[in-house]
């Protein structure tokens, strides 16, 4: 258990060096404990910065180990609702670690892991829901990815939930107000009132577990795997879409034997592409390995990308993947189409609905339609003007246990249950 009466410290900026880095301390000594390591000319100001040396009280005396600006945020109007002292001072690990040390000799105490936000919380700061969506938009590597974690730390789902909570305390007061009088007979809501409103409510929280798919893969990130039999360009396309030359190119068949992946933002959609062995009947042992490890990705991919060659004939071995994804979410990229046709894209045997992209991983025609399909997919439409509300799995899940119970207690009233 956190101790909450004392004066806490850790640096906040990332590790590593850079231009500047920050030193927080928070808690009721936060200003004295600054006072003892700062040399500066006036006392520190609410909400003002001041210019200061960092000073070592050593065994030489007094030493000044670096020039930097201190902003004094008092509570309870500050991120953690207490005291608050930031430190700026130029980014060496040395000289912010230090400064953290002679915070601890002067009396703080060395955060623990996500401290800061904790007691933002504690101190009703943030609620649950924000708090976690402050660590979602410190971890957040794509731009739709930043905007969804913001949006959640500005309390777009405080918002919603707590209009739920108000009406179902609503109904809840009014039930227990019939309760008070049951002799009197009085009844403060009538059934078929309590049943609409049941059930409005559980609509309103349907709406918002609708987006939640698409929240948690924004949140989460999603696994694309690229399928096709060997030497149609699959490694050529990875390659591609990574922008690098990530996977071995080569005409003979069969280069790639293993899975290789990387990470990509796929419209905001931080993408693990996957690069697969050649599926086809194999007698090599570590190919065959390959083929099964290809099939278990793309059985748990968020999207399948099959490549196939349009120079060449189709043969039964492009047909049997396009067959095994069939129940797949999948795009099939025609590969190859700077090349003299062997067949028609509009020949393929591929049901309504399927994303077909001409291209040529070679040149770069069609690229971005691939890109563009996937993300179609992955987002589906809309994704760039409506961003979803829920995107945490335990949201999630507690927003479904919401929706059950409330989908029960209007089979109850249904029934004629009393209010009790």
């Amino acid at each position: 258990m956190f101790a909450r009466d004392d004066t806490i410290v850790a640096v906040a900026t990332p590790p590593g060096r850079g231009g500047l880095g920050v030193v927080r301390l928070s808690g009721m000594d936060a200003v004295a404990i600054a006072g003892g390591f700062l040399d500066r000319a006036a006392s520190l100001r609410p909400r003002y910065a001041t210019l200061a040396r960092a000073v070592d009280q050593g065994a030489a005396g007094t030493v000044a180990i670096d020039e930097v600006v201190a902003v004094w945020f008092p509570r309870p109007r500050s991120y953690t609702g207490e005291d608050v002292v930031e430190v700026s001072a130029h980014g060496s690990p040395v000289l912010l670690n230090r400064i953290v040390a002679l915070a601890c000799a002067a009396g703080a105490r060395l955060a623990e892991p996500g401290e800061f936000t904790l007691r933002a919380y504690l101190n009703g700061r943030l609620d649950l829901v924000q708090a976690e969506a402050v660590a979602d938009l410190v971890d957040a590597v794509t731009p739709l990815q930043a905007r969804l974690a913001f949006d959640q730390l500005e309390g777009t789902i405080t918002e919603q939930i707590g209009s739920l909570h108000g009406d179902l305390f609503d109904l809840v007061a009014r039930l227990e107000a019939s309760l008070d009088f049951p002799g009197e007979g009085y009844h403060f809501v009538e059934p078929a009132i309590v049943a609409e409103t049941l059930g409005r409510l559980r609509q309103r929280i349907t709406e918002l577990l609708a987006g939640a798919g698409q929240g948690r893969l924004i949140r989460e990130g999603g696994q694309v795997v690229i399928l096709g039999k060997p030497n149609v360009g699959k490694s050529s396309i990875f390659n591609a879409l990574l922008g690098s030359s990530r996977a071995i190119v080569n005409p003979v068949a069969g280069t790639t034997r293993d899975l290789v992946t990387d990470v990509v933002d796929l419209g905001g959609v931080p993408v693990t592409l996957v690069d697969s062995a050649g599926i086809r009947a194999a007698g090599d042992p570590v190919e065959v390995e390959g083929v099964s490890r290809a099939r278990r990705a793309a059985a748990i991919a968020a999207a399948v990308i099959v490549v196939l060659d349009r120079s060449e004939a189709l043969d039964r071995q492009d047909r049997a993947v396009l067959e095994e994804t069939s129940t797949e979410s999948r795009v099939v990229a025609v590969n190859k189409v700077d090349q003299s046709p062997a067949w028609e894209t509009e020949t393929l045997p591929v049901e309504p609905g399927v994303p077909m992209v001409e291209m040529s991983a070679r040149t770069g025609e069609g690229l971005d339609r691939l890109r563009d399909a996937l993300q179609g997919l992955l987002l589906g439409a809309g994704a760039e003007r409506d961003t979803p509300a829920v995107a945490n799995l335990r949201h999630i899940d507690l927003l479904e246990r919401a929706r059950d119970a409330l989908g029960a207690a209007v089979e109850a009233v249904s029934a004629g249950v009393s209010e009790e």
